[in-house]
């Protein structure tokens, strides 16, 4: 068995790095670190792991993409410096962006502060913040048409921060902002930043919470904000179910 087999795919489920990358995470929470700390090196990692130093160098890009490490040349790596509200040293050191229960208790979160967001929005949003919300509903649609995922991605971010910039409560405009981000990491490590098959549905959900934001119905923008959440978690659970029982 070769130094990778421990981090090989699984059913071709996940790429080895992934798994590293995981690993190393866990690693951080389990040695303590906290931003701004250095980790092991490379070959450290390599040897905790028992798998290759190449494999572990693709899983520091990944993480440093994400923002979780800092990678100093001819100082080695360091956990990133962040402060954001749920990527400070407490939530950032917590998030594992493989367990399932992590992510699933992001999601409980997430329908908490859009649903908030939207029900705001609905009696606060002035005619620019609404003209936003729908440029950037039409945004996501023009990527689920063309199949442009990158458009998609960019358009959902931006509806999800319009609405949360209607709510006129820059609590919640952070909120959004930072468990998106660490959905985002969910995505990446674990599903390799495939957007599912809610696509569709995504697109005519934002349409729906745009109009009730738009028709001032806060009862209205609630619930369609409500659905959209438990209809991605859905979309999310069948695609890892997918990918590991095929």
């Amino acid at each position: 068995m070769d130094a990778d087999a421990a981090y090989a795919p699984t059913a071709s489920y996940r790429p080895g790095y992934e798994l590293v990358a995981e690993r190393i995470l866990e690693l951080i929470a389990e040695l303590e670190l906290r931003p701004g700390d250095r980790m092991p090196t490379e070959n450290e990692l390599a040897g905790r792991m028992g798998t290759s130093r190449t494999v572990v160098r693709e899983a520091v890009k990944i993480l440093s993409a994400l923002g979780r490490v800092r990678a100093h040349k001819g100082r080695g790596l360091y956990v990133a410096d962040d402060e954001g509200m749920l990527g400070s040293s407490r939530w950032g050191g917590f998030f594992l962006p493989t367990d399932l229960d992590h992510v699933y208790m992001l999601f409980e979160f997430r329908k908490v502060q859009e649903v908030a967001a939207a029900r705001q929005a609905a009696t606060r949003a002035t005619p620019a913040e609404l003209r936003a919300v729908e440029v950037a509903a039409a945004l996501c649609r023009e990527g689920h048409v063309t199949g442009h995922d990158a458009l998609f991605d960019q358009g959902d971010d931006d509806f999800h921060l319009a609405v949360a910039a209607a709510s006129h409560n820059q609590f919640l405009v952070a909120a959004v902002r930072e468990a998106r981000r660490l959905q985002r990491q969910s995505n990446v490590i674990g599903l390799n930043g495939a957007v599912g098959g809610h696509a569709a549905e995504a697109v005519e959900e934002h349409a729906a919470i745009y109009r009730a934001i738009r028709d001032g119905d806060a009862d209205a923008a609630g619930a369609a904000a409500a659905v959209h959440v438990d209809r991605t978690l859905e979309d999310y659970r069948r695609e890892i179910q997918r990918r590991v029982f095929g």
